[in-house]
């Protein structure tokens, strides 16, 4: 067997070259990096913007919104020729928990007008009374037939028994009411409701004791915050009675602020006064 022989061809290998980036190559891909999010800062910076604007616009319109909406739901129950006004800051008014006609002739228990009488007969459905609460006859506004000036006048303070459907009021007697109805109606005031603004703020007060003259604020009850981040200014009502003074209107303006946005709304209610 012949020997084979073998012949091997050493070649040279080539250099593996090293993968990476130099320090200058990191620096040109920053700074492009950098240029490419400035230019789309600059187009997405506008839409943004609009839309937390819009954002607070609409936050503010509906916080003006319902706090109109909540005094004008208010105002619907005021007692007939009850809302007064202190400057244009502060509407007061009594708030009517339940109405109806009472009985003039017959065995229903007519209310007597010659003499201080101590109950009323109901018709219809019954009506809601509770401890405190008034009963008012006619009610004008006007000095001897205000509901403010004190029991005296056209309301007197109800008396037991209480519950939410009497067909029968019992008053407290002492005085008589000075005018009769003419559509014999008759409302169970429970609390004076105020409106004010102060500061930036506008609150509401309820749960204090009826007085003759306005007080801002008033003593004693209960307040809450209805809306905040009012303008200074930015708070008014105003109060207009109608030609045949069974109907008035009342302005409620309210300015409120956010983040250099401003919402300025009017709101304008109808006040029945027929007593």
């Amino acid at each position: 067997m012949r020997g084979a022989s073998f012949f091997f061809e050493s070649r040279p290998q080539s250099r593996i070259r090293e993968a990476g980036f130099t320090l200058a190559e990191a620096i040109v891909v920053i700074v492009i990096t950098g240029i490419l999010a400035g230019i789309v800062a600059v187009f997405i910076r506008s839409p943004v913007q609009g839309f937390f604007d819009t954002t607070r616009r609409a936050a503010l319109a509906d916080a003006a919104d319902t706090a109109l909406r909540r005094l004008g739901r208010d105002l619907r129950q005021a007692l007939p020729n009850s809302v007064r006004l202190s400057g244009s800051t502060a509407l007061e008014f009594l708030h009517v928990r339940s109405a109806g006609r009472y009985c003039e002739h017959g065995p229903c228990n007519p209310l007597d007008f010659t003499t201080a009488d101590t109950s009323l007969g109901v018709l219809g459905p019954g009506v809601a009374v509770l401890s405190g609460d008034s009963v008012v006859v006619y009610n004008l506004g006007i000095q001897g037939a205000d509901a403010y000036e004190g029991t005296g006048t056209s309301r007197r303070v109800a008396a037991a028994p209480f519950g939410p459907a009497l067909t029968t009021v019992t008053i407290t007697s002492g005085v008589q009411f000075p005018f009769s109805s003419p559509a014999r109606r008759f409302q169970i005031v429970d609390t004076p409701v105020s409106y004010i603004c102060s500061g930036s703020e506008l609150r509401r007060y309820w749960g204090y004791p009826i007085v003759a003259i306005q007080s801002v604020p008033p003593a004693g009850g209960t307040n809450a915050l209805i809306a905040d981040k009012v303008v200074p200014g930015g708070c008014n009502f105003g109060y207009q009675a109608g030609a045949s003074q069974r109907n008035a209107l009342v302005s409620l303006r309210l300015a409120l602020t956010d983040g250099g946005e401003i919402v300025n709304l009017l709101h304008q209610v109808h006040v029945n006064n027929a007593p």
